[in-house]
């Protein structure tokens, strides 16, 4: 992760995300003429602070689009989750975090008319898609890095946004069930990107460099106006 960046300013701010009887805390990041905003739906174990996403953000921002990375969990639920692993894997529940966010993020002046977009790792990628069946239309793209869409079997066929898998080619399992998912996908623009020489994590060179160029360039091209989300803006 050694990308070497122009000089390229974004208004970075630390927030706190009220969704029910609960606050999840954020980091949010502006581009001076942001063209869309990406929410970051991050994977099992992991927080707002992975390395991973901060990276694919920062390359995001460097193309105009804002950012939201936020801890889809309390301060007390990571603590029952590291000990149980088990709220990782509630799809539901992180789905409802995320639309939650979603409706948050679109009450801020700077992103109300904003194309929204998700990038979601490992099993944050089933809550992505979920969230994008739930909005339909108003989410313009998805973008998946080393995902479980299978965790989200029931919802792929009503996901309406543009969707692209990006898979490690040593990733075995991960892959197969990518290409299984992409099948059951309906949505036009579905595309499975295939890393060859990366594992799981992305960790191998070049390998998260090349997942940040090719979701940079899938925004890019999906984040244009569209229906907004006006039953989020009444919320």
């Amino acid at each position: 992760m050694n990308a070497k960046f122009v000089a390229h300013r974004s208004q970075e701010t630390e927030v706190s995300i009220p969704i029910g009887d609960v606050t999840l805390r954020g980091t949010l990041a502006f581009p001076e003429n942001p063209v869309g905003i990406v929410l970051f739906v991050h994977g099992s174990g992991s927080s707002r602070h992975s390395p991973r996403n901060r990276f694919v953000a920062k390359v995001l921002q460097e193309d105009d689009i804002a950012t939201l990375l936020f801890d889809l969990l309390t301060t007390d639920e990571e603590i029952i989750d590291q000990q149980t692993s088990e709220l990782r894997f509630d799809i539901e529940l992180l789905t409802k975090r995320l639309i939650g966010a979603t409706a948050w993020v679109l009450r801020d002046e700077r992103a109300k008319d904003l194309p929204i977009g998700y990038f979601g790792a490992s099993t944050g990628a089933a809550a992505a898609l979920s969230a994008a069946a739930h909005l339909r239309e108003s989410v313009a793209a998805v973008v998946s890095r080393g995902g479980r869409p299978d965790l989200a079997a029931s919802e792929l066929g009503f996901v309406h946004a543009p969707t692209l898998l990006i898979v490690g080619g040593e990733d075995k399992t991960v892959l197969d069930l990518s290409r299984l998912a992409l099948a059951k996908l309906r949505c036009p623009g579905k595309q499975l990107v295939v890393v060859p020489w990366a594992t799981h994590l992305f960790e191998e060179t070049g390998a998260l460099e090349e997942v940040a160029r090719v979701a940079a360039s899938f925004f890019t091209r999906f984040l244009v106006p569209g229906p907004k989300l006006r039953a989020l803006h009444a919320s």
